[in-house]
């Protein structure tokens, strides 16, 4: 059985990655990914923001108290030992570039267009095998339109891509009025590959505080299905690389999402609850399926029933959503 696929230009083993997560950060943990299987690694995205921060704080606590007091600067805490958060990453970086086999993936949240250009380089440097752009932006702007918001990202890859050589995906998020269009530009603009789709985490309020508080909740297979719809959808009009990321949780939803024309499927709830080893159990039910189904391989089974190549198309559409209205029957013991 051939369970090789490609992504982003690069040849993978199998069709599994494991995504952005803590799982991602640590040496032994992505050894222990690479070991039960997964066919690369996505690291936890790079923060612009964080990185501001920091040096902003530096500048205030250690830079400037000395200001008008000269002998405070015998008081100054030793930098000797101190990692800057860039050093931190790129370091991690080459480590895990040392020490594993399959292909690393930088990940980057950048906050302005200096920013993605500059860590984008800086990610390329320290030995990235692609990259990842993790395009985090909530249009919260009454004034700007949605021409604006997809531009924004148009102009983000493009910037990015003038000036680094590896292969740049760019993580959408499914709040657009246009996917498929704007997609299309994306590849035109250089893009290898889009993954769908980035979950924006949503705030809650507390009724007891009145306050908003951050919430966190993982995926489930549910979450897959959107993601399943868009990929078949998108399947017939790009040549580049589609992954999905979000709702991957076992091999009935990595194997939907081949189907449907993804060419990988990123893991990462599915691993905090269940640990690396989900991964090669995953693999196993995989192989197990499609030789049951006589495919000889993932490039086979891919994409077979995307929009363009499915029996029912529509059900891809409209049609599935009258069909499940007329279908749907009222819980026992209810009266309407």
């Amino acid at each position: 059985m051939d369970l090789s696929t490609d992504y982003l230009g690069l040849k993978l083993k199998n069709p599994i990655v494991a995504s952005s997560s803590p799982l991602t950060w640590e040496l032994d943990k992505v050894l222990t990914l690479q070991d039960a299987g997964a066919a690369a690694i996505v690291m936890p995205s790079m923060f612009e923001e964080q990185i501001k921060n920091e040096q902003e704080q530096m500048d205030c606590f250690i830079h400037q108290q000395s200001l008008g007091h000269s002998e405070v600067e015998n008081y100054h805490p030793s930098l000797i030992d101190y990692e800057e958060y860039l050093d931190k990453y790129t370091r991690r970086l080459q480590l895990f570039k040392k020490e594993l086999d399959i292909p690393v993936i930088a990940s980057l949240n950048g906050i302005s267009n200096g920013g993605w250009v500059e860590y984008a380089h800086e990610l390329q440097e320290a030995g990235a095998d692609a990259l990842e752009l993790n395009v985090y932006y909530i249009a919260s702007d009454p004034d700007e339109s949605s021409n604006t918001v997809e531009q924004r990202y148009i102009d983000i890859l493009t910037a990015v891509h003038q000036q680094v050589q590896i292969p740049v995906c760019v993580k959408l998020s499914s709040q657009f009025s246009s996917i498929i269009p704007l997609v299309k530009r994306l590849q035109q603009s250089g893009a290898s590959g889009v993954s769908l789709f980035n979950r924006f985490y949503q705030p809650d309020i507390d009724l007891d505080s009145l306050n908003i508080v951050p919430s966190l909740k993982l995926s489930d297979s549910s979450s897959a299905l959107l993601r399943i719809r868009w990929v078949a959808m998108l399947r017939q009009h790009v040549s580049m690389t589609l992954s999905i990321t979000g709702g991957m949780h076992n091999a009935e939803d990595v194997l939907k999402g081949l189907l449907a024309g993804a060419d990988v499927t990123c893991m990462c709830s599915a691993l905090l609850d269940n640990g690396a080893e989900h991964i090669s159990q995953t693999l196993q039910q995989v192989t197990q399926w499609m030789e049951e189904k006589e495919y000889l391989s993932v490039k086979q089974l891919k994409g077979s029933l995307s929009y363009a190549k499915a029996i029912n198309p529509a059900a891809f559409e409209r049609a599935n959503y009258l069909e499940i209205l007329d279908n749907y029957s009222y819980a026992a013991g209810v009266m309407v």
